[in-house]
């Protein structure tokens, strides 16, 4: 019998980088996620894997064995070595969680088939981890912390269907789910920067940097995320991005986006997770959606095609 599981993506609106210091972030899940599909066979001790791309074209596959309780690695090309040791390091994670997981007498058929493009830093990675976990049976933040690590926001968004507020803790997140639709969602669109976002490298920079001033960011930043929820116009959800953006850009000591690549544009543009990459969030009219386009940025979508709405 073939079983199914599935995750959304996700974009964080708020706290980004200081969520990973216990900073409430604001974090909205996705309409498009990732699927995993997993069908026993009878070839004992054998993983057969495939992953596919949201144009239904096959981007990956390997078989590996399992192997003294352990799934073992292929001798493939380097390229495919890299995707294979990062899925094997989760497979072996979820394992070692749950000992019963994966039995060498059994065979496993998968099918891992993402909605959206990988490259887009919606949670390619996240959304497997927490697929993993459901089937696993094990706990899915533990799941991270064993193999990718991170603040665990974007697992949370993997489970809910509505906008989530997220706190890092010591034991286990804090998560509360929110109202948030913004009565001028026709205002915003997300585009994006046609690069991904190494989200290791965004953290390992974040960790390394002397967070002068933290206590004084950390409040103003709760603070906007407060107002955001309770915003009802463009014009003060503009404020807040813009201070948002001023208070993060002082922390991990680079320009905004905004000031980097779109300093004439008229509405404003809010950074999305790790800066340099991936989507941001931008206000205006569809108009001005020409902008980014004639600037190369053709990658646009709308919120209300993008995000989860709340119910």
């Amino acid at each position: 019998m073939k079983k199914s599981f599935y995750s959304h993506g996700k974009l964080l609106l708020t706290a980004e980088y200081l969520v990973l210091d216990d900073v409430t972030a604001l974090a909205l899940p996705t309409q498009k996620g990732q699927w995993l599909f997993v069908e026993e066979h009878d070839n004992s001790n054998q993983i057969v894997w495939k992953s596919i791309d949201e144009d239904e074209n096959s981007w990956f596959e390997t078989t590996l064995t399992i192997e003294n309780n352990l799934i073992i690695e292929p001798k493939n090309d380097e390229e495919q070595n890299t995707v294979s040791k990062t899925l094997i390091n989760i497979l072996n994670a979820a394992k070692a969680l749950n000992t019963n997981f994966l039995s060498s007498e059994k065979g496993y058929i998968i099918e891992a088939r993402l909605e959206f493009n990988r490259e887009w830093g919606l949670g390619s990675s996240s959304t497997l981890i927490n697929n993993i976990a459901q089937w696993a049976k094990v706990n899915a933040f533990e799941l991270l912390d064993h193999s990718f690590g991170g603040s665990g926001y974007d697992i949370a968004c993997a489970q809910h269907d509505t906008p989530i507020l997220y706190t890092r803790t010591e034991s286990k997140p804090i998560i509360k789910e929110v109202h948030f639709d913004p009565p001028f969602k026709e205002n915003l669109f997300f585009v994006y920067l046609n690069q991904k976002q190494d989200s290791k490298e965004s953290i390992k920079r974040y960790q390394s940097l002397p967070l002068k001033d933290f206590d004084k960011a950390e409040a103003a930043v709760k603070e906007i995320t407060s107002k955001i929820l309770n915003c009802n116009t463009i014009g003060g959800f503009e404020e807040l991005v813009n201070t948002h953006e001023e208070i993060i850009s002082k922390i991990i000591k680079t320009e905004t986006v905004k000031s980097q690549l779109f300093p004439d544009y008229s509405g404003s543009i809010k950074s999305l997770g790790g800066w340099g990459g991936d989507f941001v969030l931008a206000t205006g009219h569809v108009s001005d959606m020409d902008y980014f386009k004639n600037k190369g940025f053709t990658t646009i979508i709308p919120y209300k095609e993008m995000i989860l709405q709340s119910t």
